[in-house]
């Protein structure tokens, strides 16, 4: 079942510049899964060295933030928009 992911863009470089991308997947991890297998080189900008989803990246299913739901277990429809918004640092 394919599922839409909004790409930022400081992550579009490794996505053929392409601001959306559909993956297979039935959950959060499954779709990053196969996203990373299609795009090798966002791995290494979306987990760390030991596998797990870097702290800054945030990743929403329908505006709802995996956090509050099942994290990475959180299950995904056919039809659901997945965002990966990196947090933004900064100021004085």
């Amino acid at each position: 079942m394919p599922v839409k992911i909004t790409i930022p863009t400081p992550l579009r470089p490794y996505t053929e510049n392409r601001d959306t991308i559909e993956v297979e997947g039935q959950t959060i991890r499954e779709l990053l899964k196969d996203m990373t297998e299609r795009y090798p080189q966002l791995k290494r900008h979306l987990f760390s060295e030991d596998g797990r989803l870097r702290s800054f990246i945030n990743i929403y299913v329908n505006d709802e933030d995996i956090r509050y739901l099942d994290g990475e277990n959180t299950k995904v429809s056919e039809g659901d928009v997945v965002s990966i918004i990196p947090a933004i640092a900064g100021g004085n």
